[in-house]
């Protein structure tokens, strides 16, 4: 796996990969859309129940992502790896996306359950929204430095402090009384869910991750060959100068 930390090695070993992953990604989206729409209603949501085969994926996966672009950020602030940089910053885009999709259905998904598409105060809502700002901050600030070094770094230091709220996301309906509904999936006594439910949200969640793993290894390979064209203009760059 460290191997892979090497730019080449990376861009040999992702190049057959990346082909099967976009393809995966739309065959398990399609898949499990599809029995989505055919899972049974739920005897109290009704046909509101689908939007958590959405829901649940995006807020799911927007987590994990966020934990990778700090993992990510780590390595590029401590070993100072360009590599590592490089999936940091090519985790934010789709990460911010995911959490804005979760933020948009939970919404919609607590305005008939609730009786409103926002809480204020609610611990999981808020503490989504602080994920989303985190995702944006993160690019923002690496957008407002023009010097890509420093612009880097002041993002790794974003990316790590933005760790701390993953267990707050994650366990807040366990620490706070709230309105969102404890998990149904990640349970000691296994997942409360009926199958023909279970199995397209899985199914989804599925698609989920494999899409972003699609997304995420496309934009590290293009921010390889971005460095690497940008390296070689400013060296032309030089030799000009000097001759």
């Amino acid at each position: 796996m460290f191997g892979l930390a090497n730019p080449d090695r990376f861009l040999r070993f992702t190049r057959p990969l990346t082909p099967v992953l976009w393809v995966g990604a739309g065959l398990l989206l399609a898949v499990g859309t599809w029995l989505s729409f055919v899972a049974p209603e739920d005897y109290q949501q009704g046909d509101t129940v689908r939007i958590m085969f959405v829901h649940v994926p995006a807020a799911s996966v927007g987590l994990g992502i966020y934990l990778a672009l700090g993992i990510s950020s780590f390595f590029a602030l401590v070993f100072r790896h360009p590599l590592a940089d490089a999936a940091a910053r090519a985790a934010a885009l789709p990460g911010a996306a995911y959490t804005f999709l979760a933020l948009i259905t939970g919404s919609l998904w607590g305005k008939p359950m609730w009786g409103a598409f926002w809480v204020w105060g609610d611990a999981r809502l808020m503490s989504e929204l602080v994920l989303l700002l985190f995702y944006i901050g993160y690019m923002a600030l690496r957008a407002s430095i023009d010097d890509e070094a420093k612009a880097a770094r002041a993002a790794a230091v974003l990316g790590l402090v933005g760790l701390i709220n993953l267990p707050i996301v994650k366990f807040s309906v366990d620490w706070w009384n709230t309105l969102h509904q404890p998990a149904s999936l990640l349970r000691e006594d296994g997942p409360s869910m009926a199958p023909a439910m279970l199995t397209p949200l899985l199914i989804m969640m599925a698609a989920f991750g494999v899409f972003f793993l699609a997304y995420w290894i496309t934009s590290i390979r293009t921010e390889i060959v971005r460095r690497r064209v940008l390296s070689l203009s400013a060296r032309r760059a030089m030799e000009a100068d000097h001759a």
